[in-house]
């Protein structure tokens, strides 16, 4: 089918998401004062409501060739590689579950100094993190640890859990497993091997960085206590097998089977669960997925017609009338997807929605592959790890105030010194690393 020109306007229907879902979330979390706002709108509800504008759009164009436009934008083996291993992810955290995050946090701190405590939260915090591939569910599992250490050690609990918050974070850039990444490769047709080493050289100088500095800053308290918890070093196994099949280059869907099947055993052997309570696990964890996997599925149905619109390339010619070289394509994309994740609050919808775009920019401005991948899951993790309204954000607060203390998303800000130093550590990378043509 022949691609009609719309220009700007075909981008009327991603206009129409974010004022939706932004307008709404605003309104639900600052005005209406209701808790976790953001995460109260539909998401799903805001996408058919953009691709209804989308098949409003262009009257030239039948309805039944939108669809074939929708079916297009999802005719790519992507996009079902990007769901299966969703679904997938979402069974393996759901089989190894809390305790095993709970065990490699007891036993870092049973065996390091307390002076070293919120050094050993971050760590943790990366390390579950990168196996487990979720922020959220480190940060839902780790903070009340954080909280712990912060009351019994003397710590600053914003320091402490902004600590966490990090480590976080820099699992969900770098993880097999994380949606961001696994929705980055996919959106940009390369290896997640590949996109991990380059990603894992701007990852880890601010990691080590922001080791630092916590560090300085926490031997700056009269330490009180240390804390002490029984672990199962058994339940670490799953964890290890996944991250170090990762790093090799194993298989994805290899190499959460493999997990799957060790945390399985390991659980019933050690009588953590039930068959039938992890039979539940396993359901529940996929399903914890759904949402991601629609919204990928109604991210490609309406870029499908975007595209055919026009609408991408009005889009791209505006952004290289400001982006200029392959240095200034690479800080395009990544201000591209941080914007989409101020607008919506969530970082693998921002890369799902940026990604296309970002293929063909990096197509124009001869970018490889890997290297928009990185930039796309790296940005995006640096906006949504320091905005006030991020669910990482909204997660921490409520597990602190639930535990019965008191702290707000502007006392933990500033200790976000992991985010801060991805950033510093991601411009560094765009702008004084050696250009090369794009290594396909």
């Amino acid at each position: 089918m022949e691609k009609k020109n719309g220009g700007a306007i075909a981008l009327l229907p991603i206009a129409v998401f974010l004022v939706l879902y932004l307008g709404l979330g605003i309104l639900f979390e600052y005005i209406l004062g209701i808790e976790m706002g953001f995460y109260n709108i539909p998401i799903v509800v805001a996408f058919m409501a953009a691709i209804l504008v989308a098949c409003l759009q262009n009257r030239s164009i039948s309805f039944n060739e939108k669809l074939q436009l929708m079916a297009d934008g999802l005719a790519d083996k992507n996009i079902i590689t990007m769901i299966l291993i969703f679904m997938t992810a979402g069974i393996f955290v759901g089989v190894v579950g809390r305790s095993s995050a709970e065990s490699v946090a007891y036993f870092m701190l049973s065996i390091i100094p307390a002076k070293f405590a919120v050094a050993v939260l971050f760590v943790v915090a990366c390390f579950v993190s990168t196996a487990m591939g979720t922020s959220c569910g480190t940060i839902a599992l780790i903070v009340p640890i954080a909280v712990a250490v912060s009351s019994v050690a003397g710590f600053s609990l914003p320091l402490c859990v902004a600590s966490v918050m990090g480590g976080a974070m820099f699992g969900d850039n770098l993880s097999f497993i994380s949606d961001t990444t696994i929705a980055a490769c996919n959106t940009q047709g390369c290896e997640m091997k590949d996109k991990f080493r380059t990603n894992f050289f701007i990852a880890l100088p601010a990691a080590i960085a922001a080791l630092v500095i916590i560090l300085i800053l926490s031997f700056q308290t009269q330490v009180q206590s240390s804390i002490h918890e029984s672990y199962s070093l058994l339940q670490l196994i799953p964890y290890l097998l996944v991250l170090v099949g990762g790093i090799a280059g194993v298989n994805v869907f290899v190499i959460l089977l493999v997990g799957i099947v060790s945390g399985s055993v390991i659980m019933l052997a050690t009588g953590t669960v039930d068959a039938i309570t992890l039979i539940t696990n396993m359901g529940s964890g996929a399903s914890g997925m759904f949402e991601t996997a629609m919204v990928a599925v109604l991210v490609s149905a309406m870029c499908g017609m975007i595209r055919a619109y026009g609408g991408f390339d009005a889009l791209l010619a505006g952004i290289k009338r400001v982006f200029r070289g392959k240095r200034g394509g690479q800080l395009g994309i990544g201000l591209l997807v941080g914007a989409m994740d101020v607008a919506t609050a969530n970082n693998t919808v921002a890369i799902v929605m940026a990604g296309p775009i970002a293929r063909e920019m990096a197509q124009d401005y001869g970018i490889s592959p890997k290297k928009s991948a990185s930039i796309l899951d790296t940005f995006s993790c640096v906006f949504q790890g320091i905005i006030p309204y991020g669910a990482q954000m909204l997660y921490a607060v409520s597990a602190v105030i639930a535990l019965g203390y008191s702290i707000t998303a502007f006392e933990i800000i500033p200790f976000l010194i992991y985010p801060f130093m991805l950033l510093l550590s991601s411009l560094l990378f765009i702008f004084f690393l050696p250009e090369h043509g794009a290594d396909k």
